[in-house]
């Protein structure tokens, strides 16, 4: 049975690795085509150099960047838009080009919260929701090349129940957004990647220093690591009884 291939779209370089690293390491370990597209800071900036190593340890290609400037750094694209102030179809296309190249068969970003309710998580969720919407209808941007409609969209999100066991460890005196249990339509069990995924989120070593969620994951005991990193939740986009009252999912499906 052939595995899906998988496009990950997410704001900054991190988010990558902390949101689907171990969905992006299975899917490439049983040898689908797995990529990322970052929609901020530029080729040749710091965190770029990190994402390439992230993504070279998650079997993930080559980074893709949309090369907008990050809403709080804007260094990170110098003499670019802010992405959330970007035009909204001109950041769209570009996405579109991406998928379309790509062609793959699924697509996996943000919830609509950006779990933290950082503005370009939310922004990156509204933009690949259009995108992969517009990437199926030809006469939508026909200079990013052929159609191509993803068989489906999967948000990464965490459920209630795990935010409350984990928003301490993860966010500590912040809020941690998440969704009633019930709506997560895959619960992903990664713990055979969660040292692949690790690895990745070390990479990004400028985040690992200032003491952002990569660095407080180092700070971590093994067994709180594991218990923060084995498991990733999706919630389908579109599902229109999210959970339908049954158990989730354990992969991500088409």
């Amino acid at each position: 049975m052939r595995v899906p291939s998988v496009l990950a779209v997410f704001a900054h370089p991190d988010d990558e690795s902390l949101s689907a690293g171990g969905v992006l390491a299975r899917h490439a370990a049983a040898g689908a085509r797995t990529g990322v597209v970052t929609a901020t800071w530029a080729e040749g900036s710091s965190r770029a150099g990190e994402l390439a190593e992230a993504l070279r340890i998650l079997g993930a290609g080559t980074p893709r960047l949309l090369g907008y400037a990050d809403a709080r750094v804007p260094e990170s694209a110098p003499g670019a838009d802010r992405f959330c102030d970007a035009p909204l179809d001109e950041a769209v296309g570009r996405l579109v080009a991406q998928i379309r190249a790509f062609r793959p068969d699924i697509v996996v970003t943000h919830d609509a919260y950006g779990a933290t309710g950082h503005p370009d998580h939310v922004h990156t969720h509204r933009v690949t929701v259009l995108a992969v919407e517009a990437a199926g209808w030809g006469r939508l941007h026909p200079e990013a090349g052929a159609p191509w409609q993803p068989g489906a969209l999967h948000l990464a999100t965490f459920p209630d129940s795990a935010a409350r066991a984990l928003g301490d460890v993860l966010l500590p005196g912040r809020e941690l957004y998440s969704v009633p249990d019930e709506w997560i339509t895959a619960a992903v069990d990664v713990g055979p990647w969660a040292g692949q995924k690790l690895a990745a989120v070390m990479a990004h070593r400028s985040e690992v220093a200032r003491g952002a969620l990569p660095g407080r994951l180092a700070a971590l005991s093994a067994q709180e690591r594991e218990r923060a990193m084995s498991t990733e939740w999706y919630v389908r986009y579109g599902a229109r009884r999210p959970g339908a009252g049954s158990a989730p999912r354990t992969e991500l499906t088409v």
